[in-house]
């Protein structure tokens, strides 16, 4: 793994809770479905962030509030353009690395969580690795070929996914269980074509689908409340439409299925 350029050296162990009253998360534990057990979980978990601008920012900060341990991936600096939307990001971080200007920020809402970065894409070489040490991944990335590929990885490795993304005001959500729900490929047998460094976007929508995708994250991990299993979400939020939508696993998936896939 020498070329995942992880940055472990501010994060060298799991960082328990100092405070055996669990005082930062008293009102999460009075949730039915979380509670001391449910926080513990959450303490315990490991959650790959696969993509830290607005909408992976949003899910980071708000599973900072309780995970225990998160690893961030994306390459590259801050530009300008980030910080109509990056929630983490500062004008003063701009031309820095994204992943540690974001580490830096997590830390100061809780110094507790561990936070581990990887400072670049997701690829064939390191996603394998990423995903072992995980129990889960939220799915964040600005391309569908990353997408595909964390998709394709899930599906070899088990580890569920947490599937978000955003174009305009529009958005969609759905979780992902290997031999349980539909793959991405099975809901997306040909991915959509669009500029995915150009495409328009509000940040206010980023961080709404950071949230709800955050909380996919927590009931998976706790066991509370009904995941969308099975299920896609889609939103629009210029005129706050929200709709559900039942999807199926394809028997001749390529990836998940019978078909000659992975």
């Amino acid at each position: 793994m020498e070329d995942l350029l992880i940055d472990r050296a501010s994060s060298a162990k799991s960082v328990l809770l100092s405070d055996p009253g669990h005082s930062r998360y008293r009102r999460q534990l009075l949730l039915k479905g979380i509670g001391p057990e449910g926080q513990e979980k959450l303490r315990r978990a490991t959650v790959l962030v696969a993509g830290v601008g607005g909408l992976g920012g949003a899910v980071a900060l708000y599973l900072a509030a309780g995970v225990g341990r998160l690893v961030l991936v994306h390459a590259g600096p801050i530009d300008l353009p980030d910080l109509n939307r990056q929630i983490l990001m500062t004008d003063a971080g701009i031309g820095r690395s994204r992943v540690h200007v974001a580490r830096e920020t997590l830390h100061r809402f809780n110094p507790e969580v561990r936070v581990d970065v990887v400072d670049d894409r997701s690829h064939e070489g390191n996603i394998s690795d990423l995903l072992q040490e995980a129990d889960l991944s939220v799915s964040c990335r600005y391309n569908f070929e990353e997408r595909d590929l964390l998709n394709r990885a899930s599906v070899t490795s088990g580890k569920p996914v947490v599937e978000a993304a955003m174009y305009g005001m529009e958005f969609y959500l759905t979780t992902l269980i290997p031999g349980a729900t539909p793959c991405l490929r099975c809901i997306y047998p040909e991915f959509p074509s669009w500029d995915p460094l150009g495409f328009p976007v509000l940040g206010a929508v980023s961080g709404t689908l950071g949230c709800l995708a955050a909380a996919e994250a927590v009931k998976l991990i706790t066991g509370m409340g009904q995941p969308l299993r099975g299920t896609l979400l889609y939103g629009d939020l210029s005129d706050m439409t929200f709709r559900k939508f039942r999807v199926k696993r394809q028997p001749g998936c390529f990836v998940c299925g019978d078909g000659d896939g992975i």
